[in-house]
């Protein structure tokens, strides 16, 4: 690697923008992330964030990127490190629905002043660039997921170099959110996979897990069905190569290795317009394998030694998917969110649908039928919260995987909690959403995503990082859960003496958990039941018997 000097920021040693991988130009687009091996012999100035990787701008918030040389890594380190010291590292992995985000978006100084960690975070490709299969790209079994591949080498780089920076590699947490998390999920369904065809399998990358916001049993696309006629990734490879004009693969794979940046991400627009998810990480199949990612997450947890064994935090927010219901409703004009327009909303969503019907969720819901629209929205980015079939974002969801995990087959007794934010006070305007906010969403809201300001100051989902300071219950509670995740990271336990007890889900012995989940609210941190709260085992176990099983 070489020399790096950072800044001093907040209380912490910073290191920003480290290159750990050759830029992903060229023969190395569409291809498996090569290291930097030759070290640089002046000493690297790792002040700011790298680019994020290419991306367009969302939801009128987030920002464009087109600099593909993207591959960068940051550490966080405290300043009263002691000599020899060596502790324990938490690598972060960004969210941004596969398309968007970027380490930048992050300040790390609070986990690790305040937990007492190195916290890294790194980039890795994103939307067609990362995690897009195609039959030309296929080499040796890999094909799309070149963004996890990113994250596995840079996971790597923290193996062969944290050491310098008083990080213990023997002691790694890795956490993401949103799809930082499902990425972490494949991480854990992937155990004996190796780093970019090296010898380093991923079970020996890190020694604990994280996921906040990822219903990891919810089916990704196999390799085969991605790449089907009339998918995402062939009307974008027809869009900028042609099958007509460039009847080969290696002939297609030198053009669309030539296409500009703008043109593919405009490609990557139009053909995935409308899609909450249209680029994810795909998995093998009978049919045609994947070197990165072989099985399903459910198949995996069926397997004995199909998961990563390691100590695990999982959990979401309350009302995750009040944030998309607050975006459909700033487009209310083309698509109105009412009583009228309801059924079809519920049949987006709950497709297949309930046993007993659609009406059974209006039955079980009235204000759905409200004559009041901010009011019809509000509770259909509850109902859809607590459990819908189409998204991965949702509590009910959440406990099942869990439950899932607990009964996977030769699991050796690593501990599993699960926890719930609840914070109504929590920032959504601004920060999660651009104004004009939502009547239903202005004095904020546990939605998705919303618990990363409580552990990354200030997040704005912008490089400017700034979001308004929390307000003093909310604070509360963000010192309180940085505390229970740095003591995670710690001994594979959040427990520690001066917060509430967290217990360990319980969800083996009795269903969906019982009182075991931890509820994350401002002067109401406590155990509970959050089986009881969202009616899992109850009404929507009876109207997905199969799928809740």
């Amino acid at each position: 690697m070489g020399p790096v000097q950072g800044l001093v920021r907040n209380g912490v040693h910073e290191y920003r923008g480290i290159p750990y991988a050759l830029p992903p130009t060229g023969q190395l687009r569409w291809a498996l992330p090569q290291p930097v091996t030759t070290p640089w012999s002046d000493v690297y100035k790792a002040y700011e964030f790298g680019p994020a990787c290419p991306q367009q701008a969302r939801f009128n918030l987030t920002e464009e990127s087109l600099n593909e040389d993207c591959l960068s890594i940051n550490v966080s380190v405290p300043t009263d490190l002691k000599p020899g010291e060596k502790l324990p590292v938490l690598f972060w992995i960004h969210g941004g629905a596969f398309v968007g985000g970027s380490s930048s978006l992050y300040r790390l100084d609070k986990l690790a002043r305040e937990g007492r960690l190195v916290v890294v975070s790194a980039n890795y490709r994103l939307g067609v660039l990362g995690f897009m299969p195609n039959p030309i790209f296929a080499v040796n079994g890999y094909n799309g997921n070149y963004g996890l591949e990113d994250q596995r080498l840079a996971m790597k780089w923290v193996q062969d170099n944290i050491d310098a920076f008083g990080g213990d590699k023997n002691n790694v947490t890795i956490a993401g959110e949103s799809a930082g998390a499902g990425a972490t999920c494949m991480h854990v369904a992937s155990p004996e996979q190796v780093v970019s065809q090296t010898q380093v399998k991923v079970k020996n990358l890190f020694h604990k897990a994280i996921v906040q916001s990822a219903g990891c049993l919810q089916q990704m696309p196999t390799v085969t069905q991605a790449q089907t006629s009339g998918s995402v990734s062939v009307r974008i490879q027809e869009a900028l190569c042609p099958a007509q004009t460039y009847p080969t693969h290696e002939a297609a794979l030198a053009c669309m290795r030539e296409q500009k940046v703008t043109d593919i991400l405009t490609a990557q627009g139009k053909n995935s317009e409308g899609e909450i998810v249209a680029f994810s990480p795909v998995t093998g199949s009978n049919e045609q394998p994947n070197a990165t990612v072989p099985v399903q997450f459910e198949a995996a947890v069926k397997m004995t030694g199909g998961l990563v064994d390691v100590p695990m935090i999982m959990g979401g927010t309350r009302d995750e998917m009040s944030l998309y219901v607050g975006y459909f409703w700033q487009d209310r004009e083309r698509n109105p969110i009412n009583s009228s327009s309801i059924m079809n909303w519920l049949g987006l969503f709950y497709d297949p649908a309930p046993l007993n019907g659609l009406s059974a969720i209006t039955t079980k819901y009235p204000d759905l039928l409200s004559t009041d629209d901010a009011t019809v929205a509000a509770t259909l980015g509850s109902v859809l919260s607590r459990y819908n079939p189409k998204i991965g974002l949702n509590n009910c969801l959440y406990l099942q995987v869990s439950d899932a995990i607990l009964n996977a087959p030769a699991r050796q007794n690593k501990s599993l909690f699960q926890f719930e934010f609840a914070d109504p006070a929590a920032p959504v305007c601004g920060v999660g959403m651009a104004e004009p906010c939502p009547s239903f969403l202005k004095n904020g809201g546990a939605v998705h995503s919303s618990e990363l300001n409580y552990l990354f100051p200030n997040m704005s989902n912008t490089k400017a990082i700034d979001a308004p300071d929390l307000l003093p219950a909310s604070q509360a509670l963000a010192n309180q859960m940085v505390t229970y995740w740095s003591k995670f990271a710690y001994t594979g336990s959040p427990n520690t003496t001066e917060l509430p007890v967290w217990p360990e889900y319980r969800g083996a012995t009795v269903r969906f958990g019982g009182d075991s989940v931890m509820l994350l609210a401002p002067n109401n941190v406590k155990a509970y039941n959050a089986d009881n709260e969202h009616s899992c085992s109850g009404f929507w176990l009876g109207q997905y018997p199969t799928r809740l099983q």
